[in-house]
């Protein structure tokens, strides 16, 4: 049975060299006028999209070109990614754990508020104490000669100015917190 059907040739479709073509048929079809009424009500083809790249008119396709945007067409088009959204609540999530420690950390090591009276008072002595230290720079010798001297005027202008800065900076900042370390 194998070699019988291996000898059959299978059916083509394309005429045999020896056939002849059937004469005498004709067609009572008006092919130009139908062409013309095919032309006429017609819609006009669209010229495909191209780009010039050159002056010399090099033309190219402009939809293989990437200058087209085909991906806005899409359905998913603007939407996030699942993994991107995922990594953002991972991220927001790990911020606000790190901010709640960090509150934590903070309430442990509270910083106490100056109350007014103890600023206003803090004030006043350091005010008082610049006095005092003024008043020791006034009793200076007007002739610094030796290196005691020297020194002791340098440590006197030194405090003076170390205070100027605490006082102006107590004057400056109306609350103030001090660490409770």
């Amino acid at each position: 049975k194998k070699e019988q059907d291996s000898k059959k040739l299978p059916a083509l479709s394309v005429p045999r060299r020896t056939d002849h073509p059937i004469m005498g048929i004709q067609s009572k079809k008006n092919f130009i006028n139908t062409n013309a009424v095919a032309a006429i009500t017609g819609l006009p083809k669209k010229p495909q999209p191209i780009y010039v790249d050159r002056r010399q008119g090099d033309k190219y396709l402009l939809e293989t070109s990437g200058l087209v945007p085909k991906y806005i067409k899409k359905k998913d088009y603007g939407v996030t990614p699942k993994y991107i959204t995922r990594r953002n609540e991972e991220v927001k999530r790990a911020q606000k754990e790190y901010e709640d420690s960090i509150l934590e950390h903070l309430k442990k090591r509270a910083m106490k508020r100056l109350s007014d009276e103890e600023r206003r008072s803090l004030l006043q002595g350091l005010k008082k104490n610049w006095e005092e230290v003024y008043r020791d720079f006034q009793c200076l010798s007007v002739e610094i000669d030796t290196i005691p001297k020297k020194l002791h005027k340098e440590k006197l202008e030194l405090q003076m100015k170390q205070l100027e800065h605490d006082i102006e900076v107590i004057e400056k900042h109306k609350v103030i917190y001090i660490a409770n370390e």
